[in-house]
């Protein structure tokens, strides 16, 4: 029996509010931690390369170096959370991060920078799977069905939609400090998280029996877990290549994608319960869908952002701000919509605007009113909102209660795959310069994936009316 499924001790007192601010204050700050950190560094890369006298193209892999350690260690953590405790793995995730971030702000190389990053992403992406299992822990100590849905979108909020916060943050910290601050930054958040945490989240209840050895191994699967990292490393890996396309590597990559999937359907406890997937059409959908919409909202991100800066002339900190509208406007939107626990009508409408927008960035060019560019970012916002509202709602509808903690990490590795496909779609179009006609190639592959996302949305069948026994308010 997992830690997760144990009767804890300390329960909310009565009458009080199970889901007070002291709650989920550290819950919030930790997951805000690992979206920021994807983004904070674009500002810094330019400053680094002149400071560690490399070309600009090298410091590149500062970015790529968190999207694997977060997209291998988010599924991790949350397997390792129903194992061991998800307040352990929390704690954990936020000492990695305090370590990560001290190495980083003193590093003297690349190579010290490029393990600071590791460090902070397998730090960072315990956050948000573990603090989906203490929520859904603590409703169900306070004799609720499901978590209130306000405490999700802040979740949501501080897990997804604070991505771009990064860059506007980084620039002003860059200015202003020094390259070196955007490491830093991170020390007192996290010493701030994790004192909170030990001080007002309850502790995971303690195993009557000590577990073996080879019972952790099983209970974590941990050749799961190996074939899964072999898998998304080759992927990432051969993405991050392009354009020199690598076949080699890719093959590489299908034979453990094949392995892994022969191995996890002989598992007793599977890492990625693959018949759980191809029987839940539901769960695949929410998956692809988050992937789909984080793959352009990415594109907006790093592609748009490097046009403005070197086709309109913005300084880093004045591209980021004009970033400020995607994350207003998509915090205004998830609370309310998780509050209703709304699926089908926010996915649909998420699908939507990243059409339009997508079709709407064909539309920049040099001369081109800069209020474009910001139309376009609350177009996005919206799309951000109503997908993550959305899709994170699908999630906790169609993901197993014992399974939460893997299924909330593979949620934000299917988003975190789609911006390495962002990252590879802007290296491959900008790769000599950035220009229009460059951005009008972004553009036309933004749309075709906004077609794609369009139509998977139409093909989900749990979305029709009535169609899901679980949530009649899902519309």
């Amino acid at each position: 029996m997992s830690l997760t499924e144990e009767q804890s001790t300390a329960v909310p007192a009565p009458g009080g509010n199970p889901f007070s601010w002291r709650f989920t204050t550290p819950l919030f700050l930790g997951s805000a931690l690992n979206p920021v950190n994807s983004s904070l560094i674009a500002t810094a890369l330019l400053p680094i390369a002149r400071d560690m006298g490399i070309q600009i193209g090298q410091t590149a892999a500062l970015v790529s170096a968190l999207y694997l350690a977060s997209a291998i260690a988010l599924p991790t953590a949350g397997k390792a959370a129903e194992v061991f405790g998800p307040r352990r793995v929390f704690m954990t995730g936020i000492t990695l991060v305090v370590v990560g971030a001290a190495f980083g702000g003193f590093a003297q190389s690349l190579w010290m920078l490029l393990a600071s990053r590791i460090v902070i992403g397998l730090g960072t992406a315990c956050a948000y799977p573990t603090a989906m299992l203490i929520i859904q822990r603590r409703a169900r100590e306070a004799g609720m069905d499901k978590p209130p849905g306000g405490v999700l979108g802040g979740l949501m909020i501080a897990g997804i939609a604070t991505a771009s916060l990064g860059l506007p943050l980084g620039g002003v910290l860059v200015n202003a400090l020094s390259w070196r601050s955007i490491f830093f930054v991170n020390v007192p958040v996290a010493v701030v998280a994790f004192i909170a945490a030990a001080a007002w989240i309850e502790p995971d209840p303690k195993r009557t029996e000590p577990m073996s050895a080879r019972e952790i191994a099983s209970k974590l699967d941990v050749p799961g877990i190996l074939g899964f990292v072999g898998a998304m490393l080759t992927l990432l890996i051969f993405l991050f290549g392009l354009p020199t396309a690598h076949w080699w590597v890719i093959a590489l990559s299908a034979v453990f994608w094949a392995g892994l999937v022969g191995w996890e359907l002989r598992a007793g406890t599977p890492f990625l319960d693959v018949r759980l997937l191809a029987s839940n059409s539901g769960l695949a959908y929410t998956y692809a869908r988050f992937g789909l919409t984080q793959l352009c909202v990415y594109v907006v991100l790093y592609g748009i952002t490097q046009w403005v800066e070197s086709v309109r002339g913005f300084s880093e900190s004045a591209s980021g701000l004009l970033l400020l509208p995607m994350t207003v406007v998509s915090g205004v939107i998830i609370v309310p919509l998780s509050r209703r626990r709304l699926v089908r009508g926010p996915v649909i409408t998420a699908s939507a605007a990243v059409l339009i927008g997508s079709v709407g960035v064909l539309l920049l060019s040099s001369t081109v009113w800069i209020g474009v560019v910001i139309i376009l970012t609350l177009v996005f916002g919206l799309a951000i909102g109503f997908s993550t509202a959305g899709n994170q709602t699908s999630l906790t509808q169609h993901a197993p209660a014992e399974q939460m903690g893997t299924a909330s990490g593979l949620l934000r590795t299917f988003g975190y795959v789609g911006s390495i496909g962002a990252s590879a779609v802007t290296g491959l179009v900008f790769h000599h310069n950035v220009t229009d006609h460059g951005v009008h190639q972004i553009g036309w592959i933004m749309t075709a994936a906004g077609v794609l996302l369009v139509a998977l949305t139409l093909a989900d069948r749990t979305l029709r009316p009535g169609r899901h026994p679980l949530t009649p308010s899902a519309e």
